[in-house]
């Protein structure tokens, strides 16, 4: 359960790299197989955006929930400027917003929108009018839930004394761990649900990243400085505690590292990405493995052993880009 009674499965599935993000993509009749397999397995909580593609993201969603749409939920965000098919910075006006939500109503194929995310938070425009746009949206029934996506605490609590958030997307994992300081009790007093992106670390803490993989053009670790080849030899250290764990729960690593953001807190759902459908079974089966209070402790403990080597992105990217 996330925040404003939005119910959604324990885990989601993120479809951002069906079309955006991690290159080569996959044909358009598998990624709806996929989230058809999805749907199958009990999971009813879908992620795309705008900007993904852009565009064709949602155009994948919209087609794969033909004839699911009353066993679904669909997030979707705005927030970013886009030209000639390209981020151009981020643009949170409210007739930006509004554009954004009519354009993603049309490629979804929906009359609403479940979850409506501000993609990434604009300087330029107060999160009281982000905040006030989207209050007037679920007013006239194009969206039911609010939420924000990597946004800082004072954001959020303003955001959400105008409209009330139901959840806040941000990355987070064994590895990417800077919310738990003030963002989570934020949230956690406040009353919003949490959605992890990444809880895999875009696939390396499954294990299955070494030092020899070169990335396709396209793929954004191929620049991510915690994807370079002497990082990902220094964080095996991580995969090592990972796969210990993995082995004394007759489990996978990506399991292991999803079952623990999972018993982070009963309102947090992540939403790995995968464009396999064995992975897709692999991580939703991390909803059946679970720890006790000391080899959770256990767990944490060691991975905090770990320094983990390199940013999560580039500058570049930190500042201009909704990934």
């Amino acid at each position: 359960m996330l925040g404003t009674n939005l119910e959604v499965s324990s885990i989601g599935l993120g479809c951002m790299g069906m079309s955006f993000g991690y290159a080569p993509f996959p044909e358009k009749k598998d990624s709806i197989a996929v989230i058809h397999a999805a749907i199958e397995q009990g999971v009813d909580f879908f992620d795309t955006a705008e900007v993904y593609g852009p565009y064709n993201n949602e155009e994948i969603v919209g087609e794969a929930i033909v004839g699911h749409r009353e066993k679904v939920v669909i997030a979707t965000k705005f927030g970013f400027n886009i030209v000639d098919g390209k981020m151009a910075g981020v643009d949170s006006r409210p007739e930006t917003i509004r554009r954004a939500v009519e354009g993603s109503l049309r490629r979804l194929g929906v009359d609403c929108i479940d979850l409506l995310y501000q993609h990434r938070v604009d300087p330029k425009v107060p999160i009281e009018d982000v905040a006030g746009t989207v209050r007037d949206l679920i007013a006239e029934g194009k969206a039911k839930h609010f939420g924000l996506s990597e946004a800082g605490a004072q954001t959020i609590r303003r955001a959400h004394a105008v409209q009330p958030v139901a959840a806040l997307q941000s990355e987070y994992s064994l590895w990417t761990r800077q919310h738990e300081a003030e963002i989570i009790p934020t949230l956690e007093e406040l009353g919003i649900g949490f959605v992890p992106f990444s809880p895999l670390g875009k696939g390396y803490l499954t294990g299955k990243i070494d030092e020899k993989r070169q990335f396709e053009p396209g793929d954004i670790r191929g620049i991510i400085p915690r994807f370079t080849e002497e990082a990902r030899v220094a964080n095996k250290a991580l995969l090592d505690v990972i796969q210990q764990f993995a082995e004394r729960k007759n489990a996978t690593p990506a399991q292991i590292a999803l079952a623990w953001v999972l018993a982070q807190k009963p309102w947090i759902v992540p939403i790995p990405g995968t464009t396999k459908l064995h992975r897709l079974t692999e991580n939703n089966g991390a909803a059946n493995v679970h720890f006790s209070a000391e080899e959770l402790q256990e767990l944490t403990a060691a991975s905090e052993q770990v320094k983990v080597m390199g940013a999560r992105y580039t500058e570049a990217m930190e500042a201009a880009t909704g990934l």
